[in-house]
């Protein structure tokens, strides 16, 4: 399954560090990341630009993104291997939302579009957005689980350019699909980040309880 990453602050921050702490998780994780990646970063103006590659994040260049205020990344495990083209990278995005998901669900009983499982999730999701991206995901993470004989995982991390919509259920191995947050330091200009694995070597790191819908801003 994929590895996730979010980095969001009030002011424009580097995110090379960031990046390069993701792609040594991704290249240690226990299951195969390297079916393509690629991530989306808010501009100065306020929009949003895009980056996608079929290589592994573990081998690509990370050292032109520009600072940002806000940052969604994604390293592909492809299910079964299959469907391993760039048009199946995330992230996934519409005029107003951007979408990574991290996870496997058996016997899904939705009806939405998408080349792959995880778009349909997303097309989904956006059916309740009414204005409130975080219960449109919470609505989705209700209904979404009745409709499938099987959870294995399904991690989402959602933004509308301001704020965080994060969802986080599993029905196996916590120790993986659980996500963590890293809040910033009272008195430190840093930024909060949200990621699958805590990066090696810092603290400050706090577990999100199984079953978790919640915002960030």
């Amino acid at each position: 399954m994929c590895r996730l990453l979010a980095v969001k602050s009030p002011t424009a921050v580097p995110v090379t560090n960031a990046l390069a702490r993701f792609a040594e998780i991704s290249e240690r994780s226990s299951e195969y990341q390297g079916h393509g990646w690629g991530c989306a970063w808010r501009d100065e103006d306020g929009g949003w630009r895009f980056y996608k590659k079929i290589d592994p994040v573990w081998t690509d260049d990370l050292s032109g993104f520009p600072p940002t205020t806000l940052l969604l990344a994604h390293a592909r495990s492809a299910f079964r291997n299959e469907g391993i083209e760039i048009e199946n990278n995330m992230p996934f995005h519409d005029d107003r939302r951007v979408f990574i998901f991290n996870g496997e669900l058996r016997g899904v009983r939705i009806r939405a579009e998408g080349r792959i499982g995880a778009e349909k999730i997303f097309n989904y999701i956006t059916r309740f957005d009414r204005g409130d991206p975080t219960e449109a995901l919470r609505r989705a993470a209700d209904i979404i689980p009745r409709r499938t004989q099987y959870v294995r995982a399904m991690n989402i991390i959602m933004s509308d350019g301001d704020r965080l919509s994060v969802a986080t259920q599993f029905g196996e191995d916590p120790e993986y699909f659980t996500v963590h947050v890293r809040r910033p330091r009272p008195g430190r200009d840093e930024p909060l980040v949200i990621c699958s694995d805590p990066w090696p070597g810092t603290a400050g790191w706090t577990p999100l309880a199984n079953g978790t819908v919640r915002e960030f801003r």
